[in-house]
């Protein structure tokens, strides 16, 4: 029991919350959505919805831990999603299409990273500044129309099941378990963690800061190109109103599998919880006709009660000590 009530089994104690909170989603779904909601086919649907925001959550958990902020993620989905569905692109087939969206997308990152970085800016101011140009960008590129997609193997990836699971799922799975292990088992992930729990610190440990920052904003925009290609691939098509808001989403979902704000905690698991938890709150809410408005005030509520509870219990852990 004392191990239970230490700083270090607090990533399990959340986690456990946020299974808890899914677990009561599920009885009120039941209750309220009788026959439609347990069911398996909108279990996946639940799951394939939470799919791409759910990578984009990946990049921007390593960014937090790392002391930093990325508000640009949606709009460099977008870009990615418009950049490779251009006629000149779809030419060179599925290939190009997803070679174009890793590409952007991690270039993109990376010119966040070097900008905070080396150019020594905020990273908020930065970030802000970038999903601006990018959605802009996004805009100019496409001209304001829908790109459809003309190439089959990307319009049947969000088609394609294996053993009955939805690929774009097994995707998410996938990522989600290479993060674990980089977060969790490599020196990356340790520097990671030190880089957000004193950057200072971790530049006299011998870490190099810059970077180390340039690195996780560039995973962060890799995350975005992947996620652009399973975007795509569901839309059947590419336009600059995607991603719209999703940066507030992976934060939000963050925040609340217990990724301080202020860097150097956070877990990969926590984060996919928090996903799954925003998702199943969004199918209950399209499932019993309510309004968007209310979801949205719903998700502000539990956005800001994830920060208070992450700021009541550093006070606890120091009057402790």
């Amino acid at each position: 029991m004392t191990w239970w009530r230490t700083d270090a089994s607090e990533p399990l104690r959340r986690n456990l919350g946020l299974v808890a909170v899914l677990a009561a989603l599920i009885v009120i779904g039941m209750i309220s959505a009788p026959g439609r909601f347990l069911t398996a086919d909108n279990i996946l649907i639940i799951l394939t919805q939470a799919s791409a925001i759910g990578v984009i959550t990946i990049g921007m958990t390593f960014v937090i831990i790392g002391g930093g902020i990325d508000l640009s993620v949606g709009a460099l989905a977008a870009l990615a999603a418009v950049w490779s569905t251009t006629v000149a692109t779809q030419e060179f087939g599925a290939v190009g299409i997803i070679f174009t969206a890793l590409v952007v997308g991690l270039a993109a990152g990376t010119l966040n990273g070097a900008l905070i970085a080396y150019g020594r800016l905020v990273p908020f101011i930065v970030t802000l500044a970038v999903m601006v140009g990018a959605r802009g960008l996004a805009t100019k590129i496409s001209g304001k129309q829908t790109q459809p997609v003309e190439v089959d193997a990307i319009n049947q990836l969000a088609e394609t099941k294996l053993l009955g699971i939805p690929l774009l799922v097994l995707i998410l799975a996938s990522v989600t378990a290479a993060a674990w292990v980089l977060l969790n088992r490599t020196t990356f992930g340790r520097r990671t963690i030190a880089l957000g729990g004193n950057s200072e610190a971790a530049r006299l440990a011998g870490i190099n800061v810059r970077r180390q920052t340039v690195y996780l904003y560039a995973l962060s925009g890799l995350c975005c190109g992947i996620a652009a290609i399973m975007i795509i691939s569901q839309a059947n098509a590419g336009s600059s109103g995607q991603g719209e808001l999703y940066e507030l989403d992976a934060i939000a979902a963050a925040i609340i599998g217990g990724t301080l704000l202020t860097g150097g905690r956070g877990t990969i698991i926590g984060s996919l919880l928090g996903v799954l938890a925003f998702t199943t709150i969004t199918n209950l809410f399209i499932l019993n006709n309510l309004p968007t408005e209310v979801q949205n005030i719903v998700k502000g509520a539990i956005i800001i009660s994830a920060v208070l509870i992450q700021q009541v219990q550093p006070g606890r852990r120091l009057r402790r000590s």
